[in-house]
C-alpha cells in the first residue's frame, strides 16, 4: 500500500513509521524534521499549514492511505492553545484533498479525553458517550465528525484512533514516565503526586503498531488505543523506581493533586484485539525499562 504519513518524526510518529516498514508497505513520511527512523521510505519535509505542499504531495504521491497524526501538543500548553482550531482546519483541508487525489482511506488520531469518563468502567467506543472537556478535546472530536462526513461524502473509509497515556522513548521530558526516569537516572529525587488515579497506560512501540495494524485493516469509526489495563500512576512510578534500583527517590506525595482530575480513565479494547486482530506484545516491566535506558542514556 501506499502510504502518506503525517508527523513522522513524533513521539507517535516514530513508532508507526517503524511498524509500517516492518510490514513492508511503501511509506511517505512528512514532517518537519527528519524521523531518523531506520529503514527505506521517503522523506519530506513539510508542514500540514503549507497548503500548497500538501497539496502537490497527494497530487504527486497519490497515497492509498493517508495517515494523519501531526497535531498541536507542546507539552501542558495544547490542553486551551487557539492553535486546536488551526489544526483542525489544516486537517480537514488534508483530507479532502487526499480523496480529490484518489486515497481509499484515512485514519486520524484522537483522545481518550474525548470520553466522558464512567466512574468505574471502561471506555467503550460503541456505547461511552463524548463530552467536552478542554478546547483541545472539543476539537478533536469536532475534527472526527467532519472528517466522518467528508469520508462518508467522497466514499473513503475512514477511522480514528483513540490515544490513551502512552510512554516510552522521545516523550516530552515534562511527561510522567520520562520526567521521573529522568530524575532516577540522574540519581535525584523523583517527585510525584499521591497517584491515586487509575490511567490505561500502553508503550508507544505497541500504540505505533496498534495505529500501522488499524490503517491497513478495513476497520471503520473510533478504536481506542489503550492496553486496557488499569493501573495507579502510583503503581507505575513505583515499578518504575524498583526497576531502576533506586526505589528510595522516589518521592509520592510531594508535588499536589491535578484539581478536578477523573479517577478512572480506561480503554475497552475489544475492536482493537478482535476487530483490528492486534495485541500489544510489551509488557509493562519492558516497556519501562526501555524508558529507563533511553533517559539514562541522555542524562
Amino acid at each position: 500500500m501506499n502510504i502518506l504519513l503525517t508527523g513522522a518524526s513524533g513521539f507517535v510518529g516514530k513508532q508507526v513509521l517503524a511498524s509500517l516498514l516492518e510490514r513492508g508497505e511503501k511509506v511517505h513520511a512528512v514532517s518537519r524534521t527528519h524521523p531518523r527512523v531506520e529503514g527505506a521510505y521517503e522523506w519530506h519535509e513539510g508542514d500540514v499549514f503549507d497548503e500548497a505542499t500538501f497539496l502537490d504531495l497527494t497530487k504527486t504521491l497519490q497515497p492509498d492511505c493517508v495517515i494523519h497524526l501531526a497535531w498541536y501538543v507542546d507539552h501542558g500548553k495544547f490542553w486551551s492553545a487557539q492553535e486546536n482550531k488551526a489544526w483542525k482546519r489544516a486537517t480537514l483541508k488534508l483530507a479532502r484533498a487526499a480523496a480529490e487525489a484518489g486515497a481509499r482511506r484515512f485514519v486520524a488520531t484522537g483522545t481518550c479525553y474525548e470520553y466522558d469518563w464512567p466512574d468505574a468502567e471502561p471506555c467503550d467506543e460503541r456505547t461511552t458517550p463524548v463530552a467536552d472537556h478542554t478546547l483541545y478535546d472539543r476539537m478533536k472530536n469536532e475534527t472526527r465528525l467532519a472528517l466522518e462526513a467528508l469520508c462518508t461524502e467522497n466514499a473513503v473509509s475512514f477511522s480514528w484512533a483513540r490515544l490513551f497515556f502512552l510512554f516510552g522513548p522521545y516523550e516530552a521530558p515534562e511527561r510522567l514516565v520520562a520526567s521521573v526516569a529522568r530524575a532516577l537516572s540522574s540519581n535525584k529525587p523523583a517527585a510525584c503526586s499521591t497517584g491515586r488515579v487509575v490511567r490505561d497506560f500502553m508503550d508507544v512501540r505497541d500504540a505505533g503498531a496498534a495505529i500501522a495494524a488499524l490503517a491497513l485493516s478495513n476497520v471503520e469509526g473510533p478504536v481506542n488505543i489503550g492496553s486496557g489495563q488499569p493501573l495507579t500512576v502510583a503503581e507505575l512510578v513505583t515499578r518504575l523506581a524498583e526497576l531502576s534500583g533506586r526505589p528510595h527517590l522516589l518521592k509520592l506525595g510531594t508535588l499536589p493533586d491535578r484539581e478536578g482530575e477523573p479517577s478512572f480513565i480506561v480503554a475497552r479494547t475489544k475492536r482493537l484485539v478482535e476487530e483490528v486482530g492486534y495485541k500489544t506484545s510489551h509488557d509493562l516491566d519492558e516497556g519501562l525499562k526501555n524508558a529507563l535506558s533511553f533517559w539514562r542514556e541522555r542524562t
